[in-house]
């Protein structure tokens, strides 16, 4: 498809129009009722103020494309009417926006006066958008080439089952088992070796940006279903087949061996052992939640830079906190694996100065040390 052809789709018009943004080849869709636009599928580019990364293709073209986004983002609504209803084309929470608000449509009125680009000369515009950058999948990479060359059939039919000594033997190797339960039950008790990523959380997102590339991928679950549902989630982002998988408890893939676990807590909980004891805490969130608010005396770790730099955490008792529990946990699951003594905060981090915790605002992290 190119800019301005218009395509029809059931009873349906689409009209399509170039608007730079995440890439050089990002497109917008606008839908046409009697040849007039209706509505526009849009993305970051056009929706509650949010807009696109630039970042995608590397450091050499992110100035660029944070430029053609703006003038894209002008000329796509300089098109439309004011009614013009504006839909996402990826969910809110997407690494692939920067700002992306909550609601599920906008209109390109709305936008007139929320949007950076439409309310911003260029030089604000692409100074904003630069400095907002985050962190992104490191799936990403691997995802370009897999989209430009288009994805194979997905192979969807059920995994090859792995038997307790297979799952050994791949532990052994280094390969990532992971297991889909929540972290409550895998806290409870699990195969020693294997990673928590839940299906009840950014799955994933979290696989794709932890587990290198090429590293042969082994699922966990209670039931089949649920590894039916963590294929499908994988095949999204280019693991099309992982090595195995086993749907069980926990003492079946053991093999009658003994079992890992760790504790969960609260903030109120950190604060009271804290009273005590001193105990080393590591915030595993982004660079941004960190920058917004964190615990004074905390050693931030991102999540996906935790296995590379684990080996960094001074000795003795590890508490772990993200924002919610979800990634804490997955956390705590690669710090046993490395043999600490580890408990997850299962916990909003917003209950943490109610608990009579420090939170520091506005500082540079800290970050571990030998």
């Amino acid at each position: 498809m190119r800019d301005g052809d218009v395509v029809e789709v059931g009873d349906l018009a689409v009209r399509v129009v170039a608007t730079p943004g995440h890439t050089f080849t990002h497109l917008s869709y606008v839908l046409l009722a009697d040849g007039r636009p209706a509505g526009v599928f849009s993305g970051g580019s056009l929706l509650y103020g949010a807009v696109g990364r630039p970042d995608l293709l590397g450091p050499r073209h992110t100035h660029t494309l944070a430029r053609r986004q703006y003038a894209s983002v002008r000329r796509l609504a300089g098109r439309l009417p004011d009614q013009t209803v504006v839909y996402p084309t990826h969910g809110f929470g997407s690494y692939c926006a920067v700002g992306a608000g909550g609601a599920d449509t906008s209109t390109v009125g709305r936008e007139r006066v929320a949007n950076a680009a439409l309310t911003q000369d260029e030089e604000g515009f692409v100074a904003g958008l630069l400095a907002g950058l985050t962190e992104w999948p490191a799936y990403y990479t691997r995802m370009a080439a897999l989209n430009a060359a288009g994805p194979p059939p997905p192979d969807l039919s059920p995994l090859r089952p792995a038997t307790p000594a297979e799952l050994r033997r791949r532990l052994a190797a280094g390969e990532w088992v992971v297991d889909l339960r929540t972290r409550t039950a895998f806290a409870a008790g699990h195969l020693r070796g294997t990673v928590n990523v839940g299906l009840d959380g950014s799955f994933a997102t979290q696989v794709g940006w932890l587990v290198p590339g090429n590293t042969p991928v082994t699922l966990l679950a209670p039931t089949p279903a649920e590894l039916a549902e963590a294929q499908r989630e994988l095949v999204r982002i280019g693991i099309d087949r992982p090595a195995a998988a086993s749907a069980g408890t926990p003492r079946e893939w053991a093999g009658g061996g003994e079992l890992s676990r760790f504790a969960l807590a609260t903030f109120a909980d950190l604060a009271a052992v804290r009273a005590h004891r001193p105990v080393l805490v590591v915030d595993v969130r982004q660079r941004d939640e960190w920058a917004a608010a964190r615990l004074a005396d905390a050693v931030h770790v991102p999540l996906h830079l935790l296995a590379a730099r684990r080996a960094d955490l001074p000795g003795g008792e590890i508490w772990v906190h993200c924002a919610s529990g979800y990634r804490a946990a997955i956390a705590a699951s690669m710090l046993v694996v490395a043999g600490r003594q580890v408990v997850a905060v299962d916990d909003d981090f917003d209950r943490a100065a109610a608990a009579g915790l420090p939170v520091a605002y506005d500082s540079a992290p800290r970050h571990a040390t030998r």
